[in-house]
């Protein structure tokens, strides 16, 4: 992937961070805005494997999104996840590791370094974004929790909380939300743990504090708002395909050749570009295929879907 310019990505202007995910090294810099509102500059590195792809607006990213803990429209998140308290904030991890315990989040991304990844984002409803995350490689938690030799996957859970999550007081999905990994698809160096994005801490309607990003995975994959991690030796349920497994299955690579029962995954529809917008052509794996096709080497991609 071509590293993309930060010069070329719009500032956003913020509130100063309710938490320094800087790990205390909140700073703002010559070329932001400066006034009764600045941009909290997280403190990350760029990184290599960016798209050279153009994010989508600031708009487009916080306002058009899937988060059904919130409700099933599109805007949904946008209006109601302020409701979300994500500080403070702890992950359990479990299973097969050595280091097993309740975790803040603090304590999670202590010492670890952010990146800033400008990734393609692909739903399986036929639309994407390219959104520049902040966040860290996945295989660093593994460094912390040191998962045994016999952990084959690695499950996740969002945070059950319908007081303050009004979509989870509707049986839209078997609360809470659960998805799944193998162990080798979640060390990959593009699978992350995002923190932020454009700049700033993590947004509620994107999955605060913290959620995964696979990103040659259809977007239910990246699992929002995470309070559980579990490292196990066989598959673990997800929510999806608990739910339907004839449209939904585990690996949930993007693929133009095989369609969605209800749908044609051939082609996406860019989010930002208007609703009769060129819809452009499906890339296996979200076009990351040359560096995670060798993840499913021998696999029947219909098959294991």
């Amino acid at each position: 992937m071509i590293k993309y310019k930060h010069s070329d990505i719009t500032p956003k202007e913020v509130f100063i961070n309710r938490r320094a995910l800087t790990l205390g090294a909140v700073s703002v810099t010559g070329n932001l805005l400066i006034g009764s509102m600045a941009q909290a500059s997280l403190n990350y590195k760029k990184s290599s494997f960016s798209s050279s792809l153009k994010p989508n607006s600031f708009d487009d990213i916080t306002q058009y999104n899937n988060f059904y803990e919130f409700g099933t429209a599109k805007d949904d998140p946008y209006k109601y996840a302020s409701s979300l308290t994500t500080d403070p904030w702890s992950v359990k991890v479990e299973g097969l590791v050595n280091r097993p315990g309740s975790y803040n989040f603090d304590d999670i991304v202590k010492d670890i370094t952010l990146e800033e990844r400008i990734y393609s984002f692909r739903c399986v409803e036929g639309w994407s974004m390219v959104i520049p995350w902040i966040g860290f490689p996945f295989v660093e938690l593994l460094k912390k929790f040191e998962p045994l030799s016999s952990a084959k996957y690695v499950s996740f859970e969002t945070l059950y909380r319908p007081e303050e999550m009004p979509g989870q007081n509707y049986n839209i999905l078997n609360w809470p939300y659960r998805e799944g990994l193998t162990i080798d698809e979640a060390i990959h160096p593009l699978t992350i743990l995002a923190t932020g994005l454009y700049g700033d801490e993590l947004p509620n309607q994107n999955g605060a504090p913290l959620r995964l990003v696979v990103p040659w995975k259809y977007g239910f994959k990246s699992i929002k708002s995470i309070v559980r991690l579990n490292f196990v030796e066989t598959q673990p349920a997800t929510s999806w395909n608990m739910q339907n497994p004839n449209e939904y299955g585990f690996y949930s690579n993007v693929n133009p050749n095989v369609d969605h029962p209800r749908w044609s995954q051939a082609t996406e529809r860019p989010i930002g570009k208007g609703l009769f917008a060129k819809r452009k052509k499906t890339l296996i794996f979200n076009g990351y295929a040359d560096e995670v096709g060798s993840l499913y080497a021998g696999m029947d991609l219909k098959k294991f879907y």
